[in-house]
């Protein structure tokens, strides 16, 4: 068990690494072909964070996981929520855009429940699972969600992305290396975090919902947490709210579109919560200090984390 652990914590470094490194690649041969900076930015270095979840996911559903690809979805978005949002809530409370309170959370929050319809089949009376149709249906979202995106970046603006290496060997020596990373990586993921459900007699929802939910939403963690110490709320929530939206419209519309998702109804318990993060979320924006998530809004995010992940894991032993 411990060089399972051993090969998770590698398997999360090669994601890590890996995304990096094929961001960086891409964005590299792309600027040398002039593409500019605004879709780099919404293309290339957003496919970035999320990346890891997606690589995961595709593995798993290549390999009939479908516990693993729910719970990495649905884990890693409710990980971004209470605990990325609530730590950095806690170093610095967030103030958060006029645009992100009345649009972005309520995109997010009517997405999960269109989610949370589709998985259950309320609108086509079907057996449970998130179909390929499913998946179109979200890809489609995805697509609509991407203009809308590029509407706003084109009023606002985007940074200009950092000077990165220019020569053709670096470009694809990055974009090679981090595709590589990435593969190994995700692979070593799966399969070693079902080496220790199965050693631990836990459910592929628990190792899915936990280690794989966290490992994989460790770049919007450190993200996150400088953006706080630098003061940088629209990074620090645009990051979690995005990457919550393109989990469940990009990264799971990939995923059924490879292989329909069984969709195991235990799970609706974790959408739920999910969907009731996201509605405190947005009331927050309307209570204490307007458009703010204060600190102990911060604070009510992260120990309800913590209760309700100790309360999964007893339920296993």
């Amino acid at each position: 068990m411990f060089v399972s652990a051993l090969l998770i914590i590698v398997g999360f470094l090669g994601l890590i690494f890996g995304a990096h490194w094929l961001v960086d690649g891409a964005s590299a041969l792309a600027k040398k072909h002039h593409i500019p900076d605004l879709i780099i930015g919404l293309t290339i270095v957003a496919f970035g964070t999320s990346a890891p979840e997606l690589v995961v996911n595709l593995v798993a559903s290549l390999d009939g996981f479908s516990d693993i690809v729910l719970a990495n979805i649905i884990g890693s978005n409710n990980f971004n929520l209470f605990i990325i949002l609530g730590v950095t809530g806690l170093i610095f409370p967030i103030a958060i855009q006029a645009s992100t309170a009345w649009r972005e959370i309520p995109i997010s929050l009517i997405i999960t429940i269109v989610l949370f319809g589709l998985a259950n089949d309320f609108f086509i009376h079907q057996k449970s699972e998130i179909s390929r149709l499913d998946g179109g249906v979200l890809l489609l979202s995805f697509i609509c969600f991407l203009f809308y995106i590029l509407k706003q970046l084109k009023r606002d603006g985007i940074e200009p992305l950092h000077d990165i290496p220019k020569s053709a060997i670096k470009i694809w020596s990055l974009i090679l290396v981090g595709f590589i990373g990435l593969l190994i990586g995700g692979k070593l993921v799966v399969d070693n975090s079902i080496g220790i459900a199965t050693d631990l007699g836990v459910s592929q929802k628990i190792i899915g919902l936990t280690i794989i939910a966290a490992g994989t939403s460790l770049p919007e963690l450190i993200t996150s947490i400088v953006a706080a110490l630098k003061k940088n709320s629209d990074i620090a929530i645009g990051n979690v709210i995005g990457s919550n939206i393109f989990n469940i419209l990009l990264i799971l519309s990939i995923s059924a579109l490879v292989k329909p998702i069984t969709y195991n109804r235990i799970f609706n318990q974790d959408l739920g919560i999910l969907i009731g993060g996201t509605v405190f979320l947005l009331i927050a924006m309307f209570t204490g200090k307007r458009k703010k998530l204060d600190r102990w809004e911060a604070l009510l995010l992260v120990g309800f984390y913590l209760m309700y992940t100790v309360y999964l894991v007893s339920k296993e032993f």
